[in-house]
């Protein structure tokens, strides 16, 4: 096959506006947000096509079908894993034209092209007085991706990940049909759950180009707690008291002095707490203050029983904004120097034990290991970085160190960034054969042509 013959196909499905070929126009098409350094390397002749509608998608998989040209799925670019990287010639099917929103005021649904942005998500969804709990990272991120990747992020401890806002799917399956699943109802138990097939699958079984997403009432009031401790020990103590407490944070995340003032640092903005070596930022929100003071009483006491310092207390949405912006450029500000980020995530009540191997491996090789993430829900990330003189073979030793304790305690190695290229060949050896088998089935009857994001995901 000549490029020249596929190329003419596609602009005749999406026009010749929405068919990119110029090197530099398809450059940023090419990579995602993965470190440089684990990175896939993206192929060559690469042509991004950017449909319009669900019919243009089926469109589009068929023709590639007919050619067995791979086909990329891509959102927001913003996963930590490979999975948007083209490994092969192909097409990049970016979903970045697709972004009608409808709010459903009536039914708390939000009906969402994929190519739609997190962010506008929930600026739609406060304009109607509703919320999208969830807040899995960078607004930048699409509703297509959220849903392929089962992104999580640190509001997990009270309102989950994406599979639990899913009511509903439009997906186009590899060979070019459209399959319509779920509904905005909250049960639906017509048949095999095939929407939660998708959902996670990243990219290989099917292109989401649609979701009903489930809403909820806006929240009235909110707080923001930035608990310090002297020691890691004492962090995790109160927090898992706060858990057992019946208080269900909105979030609840560890960082210790060191990795936040980086963070701070990279903004150009000061830490406003002074005390303190390690942690807990605890984020409430219910349907009234006196649900709050209430909640902040009772953590209060918590706190002062487990050791806590004074905790810094923001009530003002601007100050809460700050204070969560500061945390989430943790990765950010270490970006430029992490061979990898580990998404290692073990049960809550090992997350100490996890830490203390993680203290020990630091230890062994004179290294600082980055680790902070979501408490409330056992995921920690890690950063290994470039340290001076380390080959590249013993900083995969360190990360594969790192899985092993993960895996030892009851953990896995990731929890929210998914498996994508770089983590395939360790989900195979943890996974084992028989998981690899139903897998592959799976992914051979529904693609067997193997066009829809191949070197993804399966060993």
């Amino acid at each position: 096959m000549e490029l020249g013959e596929l190329i003419r196909e596609l602009k005749g499905i999406v026009g010749e506006d929405w068919v990119v070929t110029g090197r530099e126009a398809v450059l940023r098409y090419m990579y995602d947000e993965t470190a440089p350094y684990v990175r896939p390397q993206a192929a060559e002749d690469i042509v991004v096509v950017k449909p319009s509608s669900s019919i243009e998608v089926a469109e589009v998989l068929k023709v590639a079908n007919k050619y067995r040209v791979p086909v990329y799925p891509r959102g927001g670019g913003t996963g930590l894993v490979g999975g948007a990287v083209p490994t092969k010639p192909g097409i990049v099917l970016s979903l970045e034209r697709m972004d009608a929103l409808t709010i459903d005021v009536e039914n708390m649904v939000a009906e969402a092209e994929a190519g739609v942005t997190l962010g506008k998500l929930i600026e739609e969804a406060e304009k109607h007085g509703l919320s999208f709990p969830p807040h899995p990272g960078d607004e930048g991120a699409t509703v297509g991706g959220l849903i392929a990747c089962n992104a999580g992020g640190a509001r997990a401890v009270r309102t989950g990940v994406m599979r639990n806002y899913v009511l509903g799917l439009e997906v186009v399956l590899p060979q070019g049909d459209i399959l319509l699943l779920g509904a905005k109802t909250l049960k639906n138990n017509m048949g095999f759950n095939l929407a939660h097939l998708f959902i996670g699958s990243e990219g290989t079984l099917g292109v989401i180009t649609r979701a009903y997403l489930r809403l909820y009432p806006r929240w009235e009031a909110t707080a923001t707690l930035i608990v310090p401790f002297e020691n890691r020990a004492r962090a995790f103590s109160a927090a898992k008291r706060i858990l057992f407490s019946g208080v269900i944070p909105l979030a609840m995340e560890y960082f210790d002095r060191r990795a936040i003032e980086e963070a701070a640092k990279h903004l150009g903005a000061p830490w406003p707490v002074a005390a303190g070596e390690a942690y807990l930022m605890i984020m409430l929100a219910e349907c009234s203050e006196d649900i709050v003071f209430v909640e902040l009483d009772m953590i209060s006491k918590i706190i002062e029983g487990e050791g806590g310092l004074e905790p810094l207390i923001a009530q003002r949405s601007d100050e809460q904004s700050r204070l969560l912006k500061i945390r989430s450029s943790i990765y950010p500000a270490l970006k430029g120097e992490t061979f990898d980020i580990l998404d290692t995530t073990v049960p809550i009540g090992r997350i100490s034990k996890f830490l203390d191997e993680i203290e020990e491996l630091e230890r062994r090789y004179g290294i600082w290991l980055p680790a902070y993430g979501h408490i409330g829900d056992g995921n920690i990330h890690v950063h290994v970085l470039k340290y001076p003189g380390f080959s590249r073979s013993q900083l995969e030793e360190i990360r594969d160190r790192i899985y092993d304790a993960a895996v030892a305690l009851g953990g896995v190695i990731t929890g929210e960034h998914g498996i994508g290229a770089i983590r395939r060949a360790h989900a195979g050896e943890l996974l084992g054969p028989t998981w690899a088998k139903v897998m592959s089935d799976l992914k051979r009857a529904l693609d067997p042509n193997n066009i829809l994001n191949p070197d993804k995901v399966l060993p």
